[in-house]
């Protein structure tokens, strides 16, 4: 029932349900290689390897030395640091809440468009069953309008089986949405952890002092 059509064609039996659906793919991937981008940016640089240096900076050559590194390296527990930098004159307190502001900050904007792919991923499943049901519905006004049997039941198939293409597209759709979607929720966690560990280690070295 598919010969002789190209895949537009036969995405587009769907009905006006695949339009939408092809919008979210759209937004989809372009939310997931986005955030990929910026996250692969933000974290190539160890925690553990950058808080050694920053420490043995801030002992030997001053505040001013490593907020210069801090701001040369690109990441967000850097940014963290260097914020808690800037306050060491005014008080550990100071400090801290300079350092819990930035965090909040930064996983603002870690999670930037992420909840457009979740919204995708919770949502074009539905909207392919709207599809497929709007077809069947047609079908079977097709097998109404139909004159014998066997014309009839050929009618119900193929609607059927254009109404189908809605289903199997948002569940297409929705199948990568969701595991990129646990996938960033997971690198986020991961790097909030990292930026907490920074500000704890950066309170604990000024609290020594």
């Amino acid at each position: 029932m598919f010969q002789g059509k190209n895949i537009v064609e036969i995405l587009m039996l769907g009905g006006f349900t695949m339009v939408v659906m092809i919008i979210c793919s759209i937004s989809s991937l372009t939310v997931i290689l986005e955030r990929v981008i910026y996250y692969f940016k933000n974290s190539r640089i160890n925690r553990a390897d950058f808080m050694v240096k920053l420490k043995t900076l801030l002992k030997n050559e001053g505040c001013e030395t490593a907020l210069k590194f801090c701001e040369g390296t690109k990441a967000p527990f850097a940014r963290v640091s260097a914020e808690g930098i800037k306050m060491a004159d005014s008080g550990l307190k100071s400090l801290e809440n300079a350092m819990e502001r930035q965090i909040s900050l930064e996983v603002k904007d870690l999670e930037k468009y992420t909840n457009i792919l979740g919204t995708i991923g919770g949502t074009v499943v539905y909207i392919g069953l709207f599809g497929t049901v709007l077809g069947i519905i047609k079908a079977f006004q097709d097998i109404a309008l139909s004159a014998g049997v066997g014309a009839g039941m050929s009618a119900v198939i193929t609607g059927i089986a254009e109404a189908l293409i809605s289903t199997a597209t948002g569940i297409f759709i929705a199948v990568p949405s969701v595991m990129a979607y646990n996938f960033l929720m997971k690198k986020i966690e991961n790097m909030t952890l990292d930026m907490e560990l920074c500000g704890s280690e950066i309170s604990d070295f000024f609290r020594a002092k």
